[in-house]
């Protein structure tokens, strides 16, 4: 078959997750239409109507495919021909051994390359209720922010009401506006280049302990009603509800000052607040895990208080928005469809993944689904001792439904490895036998349809 004769899949969310989907169908010779609500409806965390925007972080994390889970994503990803990867790697910026991208260079990039498939169509409406039934291949990648009528509609079919949590935004800083005299660059234990982060110490422990006191005390942005019962996502949880845990808390966490050492002193601070490089330029900074529900106005008078920070400028400050997931154990299956309604896949967050690679990775794997399955053949999944296939195994059938909670990868989803190799081995076992298993997949599954475009 040609592309002109089949009939279209429909993609709806231009996010990350969306965009990897209809970019894997395109590329296999399948016309697709990409729906995206925006600007036509605005969501309460979007900043523009450009398709991919990166809401939270700049970061894609670990770019390490040794060591971390999230690196042999990254990996596995680039050699599956994702858009995604290829968009973060041409707007990359300096951040250590992690993929952190200009914002602008990054959504331009992956915007580019869908407006120049022939067979992608752009349609920016928002659908608010179940697809028509003549779309017979629906592709539902809204993401944590999905329109709250579609959101309705699919509890409604499926009988389940939706879990949420709170996703969270950390605050970016106008680089000129950081006192250098106070602050440093350097990078943990001075991996990639020692000028990835800067650091911003605190010296000693009473001045710390002063501004989690300070964080503790202050305002925050009221709770809707839906959000009073609504639990946060562990590996985003504000900075105020961190210290509301113990004043240690964000010590040992996002100002942990392990593998730092401030140049002036020789020594290790006792907490340090780290800003990474937001854009290509150099000239935006985040506060890494610095997502808040402080007011605005609490956030830019307690974040002066930290050492170099007296006269910052933030380009943007933190804000918190609600996440919704499917329990996809229960709801869907091994290709992503939704069991209820065969014809509905669902990739991206709103599958009870967490974290932008992630919700790429699941795109991307529903993306190829709906392309074998509208030209007649058999989709198989790489198996679960991979990167993609640990986290689709995971979703779909390997979590707990009773308990499930969203999940970024790692090691623990990859089945274990009876191994004499020492603790700190076992990481290099588990990927060398992802990559040989991925290999064997991508030789006999991973390329294209027959008749499928050209990488």
């Amino acid at each position: 078959m040609v592309a002109d004769k089949l009939a279209p899949v429909h993609v709806i969310g231009g996010g990350l997750a969306g965009c990897e989907a209809a970019w894997q169908i395109a590329k296999a010779g399948v016309p697709v239409v990409l729906h995206e609500m925006r600007p036509i409806r605005a969501t309460e965390a979007h900043a523009t109507a450009r398709l991919a925007e990166l809401v939270c972080s700049n970061s894609l994390r670990s770019d390490d495919p040794d060591h971390n889970a999230v690196g042999l994503l990254h990996e596995e990803m680039r050699r599956a021909n994702s858009l995604i990867l290829a968009a973060a790697d041409r707007a990359r910026v300096p951040a250590g051994t992690a993929l952190a991208v200009d914002r602008d260079g990054f959504t331009a990039a992956v915007e580019a390359a869908l407006a120049a498939m022939p067979n992608v169509a752009i349609a920016r409406e928002e659908i608010a209720d179940l697809p028509p039934p003549a779309w017979d291949s629906v592709i539902v990648a809204t993401g944590p922010l999905t329109s709250p009528a579609l959101a309705q509609a699919i509890r409604t079919l499926t009988g389940e009401d939706a879990l949420a949590f709170f996703d969270a935004i950390a605050p970016i800083v106008y680089r000129d506006s950081i006192d250098m005299a106070i602050a440093w660059s350097q990078s943990r234990y001075d991996k990639g280049d020692t000028a990835d982060y800067i650091n911003c110490p605190f010296h000693l422990k009473s001045d710390y302990e002063a501004f989690v006191a300070r964080v503790l005390a202050a305002d925050r942005i009221e709770y809707k009603e839906w959000e009073a019962v609504t639990p946060y996502f562990e590996g985003c949880l504000p900075i105020e509800v961190m210290a509301a845990r113990g004043p240690k808390t964000l010590r040992f966490g996002p100002m942990k000052p392990v593998g730092l050492v401030d140049p002036r002193y020789g020594a290790r601070p006792y907490a340090v607040v780290q800003l990474r490089q937001d854009n290509a330029l150099g000239t935006l900074w985040n506060m890494v895990g610095f997502q808040t529900k402080l007011t605005h106005g609490e956030q830019t008078r307690i974040f002066r208080t930290v050492p170099g920070l007296a006269n910052a400028r933030f380009a943007r400050l933190g804000g918190i928005h609600r996440n919704t997931f499917l329990n996809s154990p229960r709801l869907l299956d091994a290709e992503l469809r939704l069991k209820a309604e065969p014809r509905l896949r669902f990739a991206g967050q709103i599958t009870g993944v967490e974290g932008y690679v992630e919700s790429a990775a699941i795109g991307l794997l529903a993306g190829r689904s709906a392309a074998a399955e509208r030209m007649g053949a058999a989709f198989v999944a790489p198996p679960a001792t991979t990167a993609m296939g640990a986290l689709l195994s995971h979703i779909t059938g390997g979590a707990r439904a009773q308990s499930f909670q969203p999940m970024n990868v790692n090691f623990g989803l990859f089945p274990p490895i009876e191994t004499d190799a020492k603790r700190q081995n076992r990481k290099a076992v588990y990927t060398t036998r992802a990559r040989t298993d991925f290999t064997r997949w991508l030789a006999a599954h991973g390329p294209m349809p027959a008749g499928a475009a050209a990488a």
